[in-house]
């Protein structure tokens, strides 16, 4: 199960002309009680692939219109025309992509919206600016803010300030890095190293996230980087007591990527919002356990009516 199959495959053009690429896994137009049902739209993690979809498009397509859509510069988007990576612009992105699933429809019900590590913050910052698209939020392994916005290293004085210094010097040499990645990418060394470290667990599946590393590693690389240096600018924190919609925060248990900590601010600071946390699982829980992810979105999903 290397991706989900077949779907339709379409096209937007953002604010700065930019091509962004949307995938459509059900049409809606000959299923009149799937049709009556909100869209799901899947918003991706940094460099996240198709493939960690496949038990949530399996598992809803059925039952609701599935879509997912590709960040500039991944996937089948094109590169960003005016090198503009922020949240801001994803999350405009986005509401481009939602618009065009609803029209495709034939209709202007809002949608789900699920977001998936990074696409956590990239969703929170389309319900602050476009409230009116969305249903209801699923948050997968993935904070409000930068990541480790929480960690009590982050509230040292100037210590966000100097990552992100660091990781804009290093901006002008990314582009030469690239053959080095692909090199790396492809090394049968990564997956047992992310094991080591703590970034896998023992249920990860192999197969899966070394597809994962080459697909990042044959991406424009300075479109990811410039992406990463957007990300460690994130803060969608305050959008949090704003939230109106049913949500559901699911959390895995052992995520060295997206602690707990952050996790649980979801939790704690958005009304009325659901906890499922998964057992055994760390960053890459959408493959690690995506039957269990599956089986509680679709009882979120039930709920909503």
């Amino acid at each position: 199960m290397t991706s989900p199959a077949a779907p339709a495959r379409h096209r937007v053009v953002a604010r700065d002309g930019t091509s962004i690429a949307w995938h459509a896994y059900r049409d809606a137009a000959d299923d009149a009680e799937v049709a009556a049902r909100p869209a799901v739209i899947l918003t991706n993690g940094l460099g996240t692939t198709p493939n960690f979809w496949s038990h949530l498009v399996e598992a809803l397509a059925p039952r609701h219109r599935v879509v997912h859509w590709d960040y500039r510069g991944h996937g089948e988007s094109e590169v960003a025309r005016s090198n503009d990576y922020s949240v801001a612009t994803q999350a405009d992105d986005l509401a481009r992509v939602t618009e065009a699933v609803q029209a495709a429809g034939g209709s202007t019900s809002p949608a789900v919206h699920i977001g998936f590590s990074m696409g956590v913050t990239v969703v929170l910052e389309l319900y602050r600016r476009r409230p009116d698209l969305v249903r209801a939020l699923v948050l997968v392994a993935g904070g409000a803010d930068h990541p480790y916005a929480a960690s009590p290293a982050f509230r040292l004085p100037g210590a966000g300030a100097l990552l992100r210094a660091g990781v804009g010097a290093l901006s002008p040499v990314v582009p030469r890095l690239a053959p080095i990645a692909r090199r790396a990418s492809r090394s049968r060394a990564l997956f047992p190293l992310g094991q080591r470290i703590g970034a896998l667990t023992p249920s990860a599946p192999r197969h899966e996230l070394e597809h994962f590393f080459r697909s990042v590693g044959a991406m424009d690389l300075g479109a990811y980087w410039s992406t990463l240096r957007a990300l460690l600018l994130a803060h969608a924190s305050d959008v949090l007591p704003t939230v109106r919609v049913p949500v559901l925060v699911v959390a895995p248990a052992h995520d060295i990527m997206a602690p707990e900590r952050d996790l649980g601010r979801l939790r704690d600071e958005i009304p009325g919002a659901e906890w499922l946390r998964i057992p055994g699982t760390g960053h890459a829980v959408l493959l690690e356990a995506g039957d269990a992810v599956a089986a509680g979105v679709l009882g979120f999903l039930r709920g909503l009516r």
